[in-house]
């Protein structure tokens, strides 16, 4: 209890940390199977469409055997609506669309900021309260995630414009955040939202694709078919979980994923598309391990 007498709940219950773990790392493969197309040939935004699509009604088919049904309203529309657009599309629109020019490992390396920005608009909107593990936690995180991104920036390819464009999306990603929670449909199950968020994304992305031009048919190798299921259960694991650690943990507690994803991303991509490890790393993944842990500890 604190001084007024009031019980002081974990940020993240011990339950919530499988579910944070394994939601983070899905995040990362993600970036690192887009890395992975976009070598093969496959155009980064056209893959994106085709797994999301993929993804969405993979979590439909799941709904529906768990005996759930889409009913649609006005409400969970507008729902779909912005979380598709600030949570998914837009994100993974300036993610993919930068993969090229700087690198999968540096757009996952991306992934670390969103938990502060979360963290910092939940305190101003009064969703979440100033503490001290909370703000040494975040400041922790916070280090090595600069670290992350400065190991990167000195060497990235295009930089500039593209790896602006990358560190956009974490901004996109907490508002994402905080909306979901503000705006969740009364009465409606994770199971349900998880597949309305990506399947309006998925029609966002296939709107922006058409309108650059981007060749949605164009498949580079029958042999690269394969990862597009792959990246669809991927997509569709990430969002299954991600709505019920949502859930369990709230906005901040959730925003932790993208630390997960930033170092799952950045060592795959060492070890299967060949980019380099620098030493800073082993100081910057210490760092955001320590803000995971003393965050989710945060009283609120």
């Amino acid at each position: 209890m604190d001084a007024t007498g009031r019980t002081i709940m974990p940020a993240v219950a011990p339950t919530a940390y499988g579910l944070l773990l394994s939601t983070g790392a899905l995040l990362g493969l993600t970036t690192v199977m887009a890395g992975l197309a976009s070598s093969l040939g496959w155009h980064p935004i056209g893959f994106l469409f085709w797994s999301a699509l993929g993804g969405g009604l993979v979590l439909t088919a799941a709904a529906g055997l768990a005996g759930e049904r889409l009913r649609p309203s006005s409400a969970l529309l507008r729902y779909g609506l912005w979380a598709g657009l600030l949570s998914f599309a837009l994100p993974n629109i300036l993610s993919f669309a930068a993969i090229l020019h700087v690198g999968a490992g540096f757009v996952a390396l991306c992934l670390a900021f969103p938990p502060l920005l979360t963290y910092g608009l939940a305190l101003v909107l009064g969703m979440d309260r100033v503490s001290v593990p909370g703000v040494v936690g975040m400041a922790l995180g916070l280090g090595g995630a600069v670290l992350f991104a400065a190991s990167r920036l000195t060497g990235a390819e295009g930089g500039g414009i593209w790896a602006g464009l990358a560190l956009a999306a974490p901004v996109s990603v907490a508002a994402g955040n905080i909306y979901r929670t503000v705006a969740w449909p009364t009465g409606t199950s994770p199971r349900l939202l998880a597949p309305v968020m990506v399947l309006v994304a998925a029609v966002m992305i296939g709107a922006y694709a058409i309108l650059a031009a981007v060749p949605l048919f164009a498949v580079p190798a029958t042999g690269t078919l394969a990862l597009l299921p792959v990246q669809a259960a991927i997509i569709a694991a990430t969002y299954g979980l991600f709505f019920v650690l949502q859930k369990v943990s709230g906005p901040v507690g959730l925003s932790q994923i993208g630390w997960i994803g930033a170092i799952t991303g950045k060592g795959l991509a060492v070890t299967l598309l060949g980019e380099s490890f620098p030493p800073v790393l082993a100081l910057a993944i210490p760092l955001i391990l320590a803000g995971i842990v003393l965050v989710s500890r945060r009283p609120r």
